[in-house]
């Protein structure tokens, strides 16, 4: 079952996103944050902006939660995403995995992150000593099943 989703421009919580999985009387709590890095492709990062199509990036959001909890009906996703202006060091996603068996949480949460880079509808734009550049951003059609195959695999490798 869905924990949450959320899309927002505000500084990102890692416990807000833990709590939305609820873990009381759960067995296993898997985080990830991914961090704004100072460097990327040889180049020294000054700062990142993210754009989103909101309504679709949510929409994929929440399709990821209903792929993994039907991978993983024990487990219980929340997946934060921020946008706008982020500073090196600053999260740009958070998500928390709960399940009772730790192996299922770790492996939901990374499916998440693999999926999140395939369909939902976030872009980043990165500037950088010299210049700026867009990042590609999610490629893959939300139905497409290989693209999620390949995402499982490598979340349960």
């Amino acid at each position: 079952m869905s924990a949450g989703t959320l899309i927002t421009s505000a500084p990102l919580d890692p416990m807000a996103v833990v709590r939305a999985v609820d873990p009381a009387g759960i067995g296993a709590v898997v985080t990830f944050l991914g961090l704004v890095r100072d460097h990327n492709l040889g180049r020294r990062v000054l700062h990142l902006e993210y754009e989103a199509y909101e309504a679709l990036a949510r929409r994929g959001l929440d399709l990821i939660v209903t792929e993994a909890t039907a991978q993983w009906p024990a487990v219980r996703l929340a997946i934060h995403h921020r946008t706008g202006r982020m500073e090196i060091g600053e999260a740009s996603v958070a998500i928390a995995a709960a399940s009772p068996h730790r192996a299922h949480a770790f492996a939901a949460a990374r499916y998440a992150i693999e999926r999140i880079k395939q369909i939902v509808p976030i872009w980043k734009h990165e500037y950088f000593e010299g210049g700026d550049v867009w990042i590609e951003g999610a490629t893959a059609d939300p139905g497409n099943s290989e693209a999620r195959e390949q995402a499982l695999k490598i979340a349960c490798a």
